[in-house]
């Protein structure tokens, strides 16, 4: 199934490569890869790393996002719901910063507790942290 993914995202490359009109070379300079290795992806040999599709990603101009989940490191519906969760909530005007990030502090805690979540939310200067620090000690106190 790997080699499905992994052929199915080498098309794409190469698609997005042509559209934004790159040679191969072109593309593996910019995204900082060897030539023979972008090859290798394009054609399914190989999975690349999610810095080195990050890389590419940034190179073509579209959304690692996008490859990550070609590329099966993403569940595409999971966490696109997730993603558009979150941005519903840090888009709604009628909630002040603290007050979104209290909500995506909760909702990460729910996620964990559920088995989806990764544990970490940004606070408001952007720094990662635990989402359940006092959750998990509110839930072990009673």
């Amino acid at each position: 199934m790997a080699s499905l993914n992994v052929g199915n995202l080498g098309e794409y490359l190469r698609e997005q490569r042509r559209n934004a009109q790159l040679s191969l070379r072109q593309l593996a300079e910019a995204a900082g890869v060897s030539n023979p290795y972008l090859s290798q992806i394009e054609r399914g040999l190989r999975k690349p790393s999610a810095e080195v599709l990050q890389q590419v990603a940034k190179a073509l101009r579209i959304s690692a996002e996008t490859l990550y989940v070609r590329a099966g490191i993403l569940d595409a519906e999971r966490d696109r719901d997730e993603v558009e969760t979150r941005a519903v909530i840090l888009a709604d005007p009628s909630l002040n910063e603290r007050q979104k990030q209290v909500l995506l502090q909760i909702y990460e805690s729910f996620r964990k507790e559920n088995g989806f979540g990764t544990g970490e939310t940004a606070d408001e200067d952007g720094t990662e942290r635990a989402a359940d620090d006092d959750a998990g000690s509110r839930r072990t106190a009673g």
